[in-house]
């Protein structure tokens, strides 16, 4: 069968371990994340910013999870992925980083502005140049609104096209729908960058393991645990969206685009039809007001990525919100990688054309049009 091509609005790429030490002078190196495990395996102790936290090692589940991430020789080599993404027939894909999940954890500013710097010029040297088919996301300070706003900036100058946010910003700062931000979300207009959100980003407590709204970590123990922390993670990214809409920072930057990847697209649609209620049922309490009502802000100016989600096809087709992007996910067990041409060709069976070319292709160029095209001959 012909390969199904695909541009990814969701994947990963593995940092050196080293990389804020290598780069950061010794005061500031000595306060980044290391960890020491015990003789027996079982725990370890983790040491950030002039924290200490004792915790659990990950089960065999997520040891399975973490050999699986570092198998693909392109989650740490920006070339030979190159390779990987050929093989899986995936064009363009915005990548995340991992380090960065570190972030939420920081609590000197000066620290963490360094470590998004260092981070931000190595991902320029060491995926960036290799190809344009990638767009790398930009990571900002969440500590402290004038640094996220100066990272933004030195990044649009730089080229990048989108910056990473996790779901809930940083617990000493104020959450996305505050005014205080108000001037990133201007800066990001003005710039012409991407807001990307990523599910599971919500500030993680190290030493319990687990976030207090079901960002990351472990949410439920006992039956159907498992699936239930999965799904929980979901949730973060349809928070993002709604605060991005309720509090009006989407209606007053309408040029203003936000990226939710992994979470799924038919909440979307839902969530619009929620809005849209209880701005319309209890518009007595309602502040602000918006010019535009709300589900029409969320279809036009949010995009969603999913990997297997049936039903996402149907929310471009039967639902009215199109903008719907496939994600591969690369290299994560929940992801593709391995199986991509055969998720893609149960997803498209019996499909048409235009509904097809919009989710594996035209969403992402839609977004970042300075990616070049998947070639005439590929498709």
């Amino acid at each position: 069968m012909t390969k199904i091509w695909t541009n990814s609005g969701d994947s990963h790429f593995l940092e050196p371990d080293d990389l804020w030490q290598s780069r950061l002078p010794k005061r500031l190196a000595d306060l980044c994340p290391r960890s020491e495990k015990d003789p027996d395996g079982e725990y370890e102790t983790v040491y950030v910013d002039g924290q200490i936290f004792r915790r659990k090692l990950p089960s065999s589940a997520m040891v399975a999870f973490a050999e699986l991430s570092s198998k693909p020789q392109g989650v740490r080599d920006a070339r030979a992925r190159l390779g990987d993404l050929d093989t899986e027939g995936v064009w363009g894909e915005v990548i995340f980083p991992s380090l960065g999940m570190w972030a939420s954890t920081f609590r000197t500013p000066e620290l963490l502005k360094a470590c998004m710097r260092a981070s931000n010029e190595w991902a320029l040297e060491e995926i960036a140049a290799v190809s344009p088919r990638y767009v790398v996301t930009a990571q900002v300070s969440t500590l402290v609104v004038e640094d996220a706003i100066e990272e933004l900036q030195w990044a649009a100058d730089h080229s990048y096209k989108a910056v990473f946010l996790p779901t809930t910003p940083h617990p000493s700062a104020p959450d996305w729908h505050r005014k205080e931000w108000e001037p990133f979300w201007a800066a990001a207009e003005e710039a012409g960058m991407v807001i990307a959100f990523h599910i599971g980003t919500d500030p993680v407590d190290v030493e319990a393991g687990n976030s207090a709204t079901g960002g990351a970590g472990q949410v439920y123990r006992g039956p159907g645990g498992a699936i239930m922390n999965y799904a929980e993670t979901t949730f973060s990214g349809q928070r993002a969206a709604m605060k991005m809409v309720a509090s009006g920072a989407l209606d007053r930057h309408p040029d203003l685009k936000v990226l939710i990847s992994e979470g799924g697209a038919t909440w979307v649609p839902f969530l619009g039809d929620r809005l849209l209620e209880g701005y319309r049922q209890h518009h007595l309490a309602v502040r602000p007001k918006l010019s535009r009502n709300p589900k029409e802000i969320l279809f036009s100016q949010v995009y969603a990525s999913f990997q297997h989600d049936e039903t996402a096809v149907a929310a471009f087709d039967h639902m009215g919100y199109r903008n719907v992007m496939f994600g591969s996910d690369y290299p994560h067990m929940e992801g593709t990688f391995g199986h991509t041409q055969d998720t893609l060709k149960t997803l498209f069976d019996g499909v048409s054309d235009e509904t097809r070319l919009r989710i594996t292709q035209g969403t992402f160029f839609e977004l970042f049009p300075d990616v070049p095209p998947v070639p005439a001959e590929s498709i």
